[in-house]
């Protein structure tokens, strides 16, 4: 039988998810929020960033993380996330919350500087191991994903798709949303070869991306 391609992550062994557990039970602390290149911290660790467009559930996400439930400002009110916020993952990550992309309440200027921030961060961030793509389960890859996933492309910055919100959809709606963000990711040489699912309500998929994150060196 064929394998899928871009299949889902596999759930981790006893090991990794232990790992991942007291990754995310240590200090987690809210360093600073950045508004222009100049004011990034030093790079001497590694990153790890969260992407996705205004409203996809990352603040929700990073919550279910941390296990907090406001580390990450969650709010019904998309593009609330105007800056980079830089958290501190124990003494040797950090956790990278960027401002949401696409639709926002917000001046058109202000919106422009945003993503200009985002992709000068992408572009020039030596330290960053993985960007996390969150795409809302219940849409699918749209047109706006398309232009991050391909400036991530272009940045020769690894990305793995974080899908969201599986609790909101039925088993056949879920499988047909996956096969389109598949076929999208297929186009993109910078995906990582896997997907993880998850629902920050329920806490699926939590203890994979978890895992995943505590593997990175």
């Amino acid at each position: 039988m064929t394998a899928l391609p871009f299949p889902l992550a596999p759930e981790p062994d006893d090991f990794m998810r232990e790992r991942g557990r007291l990754l995310f039970a240590g200090p987690v602390d809210f360093v600073k929020g950045v508004v222009a290149m100049p004011g990034l911290p030093p790079a001497d660790r590694i990153e790890i960033c969260f992407a996705g467009r205004s409203n996809v559930g990352k603040s929700s996400l990073i919550n279910a993380l941390t296990g907090r439930k406001s580390l990450a400002r969650a709010s019904n009110t998309p593009g609330r996330t105007q800056e980079i916020n830089f958290f501190a993952l124990g003494d040797h990550r950090y956790m990278v919350d960027l401002p949401g992309y696409g639709y926002a309440e917000a001046p058109v200027a202000t919106v422009m500087k945003w993503q200009a921030l985002l992709k000068s961060y992408l572009q020039g961030r030596q330290t960053l191991r993985r960007a996390f793509v969150l795409i809302d389960s219940r849409h699918g890859v749209k047109a706006v994903d398309e232009e991050i996933l391909t400036l991530l492309d272009r940045s020769a910055v690894t990305f793995q798709v974080v899908m969201t919100k599986m609790d909101k959809l039925s088993r056949p709606e879920r499988e047909k949303n996956l096969d389109q963000v598949r076929a999208a990711l297929a186009k993109h040489p910078a995906a990582f070869p896997e997907i993880v699912m998850t629902s920050s309500e329920k806490g699926d998929g939590v203890e994979t991306l978890r895992a995943i994150i505590a593997g990175l060196e």
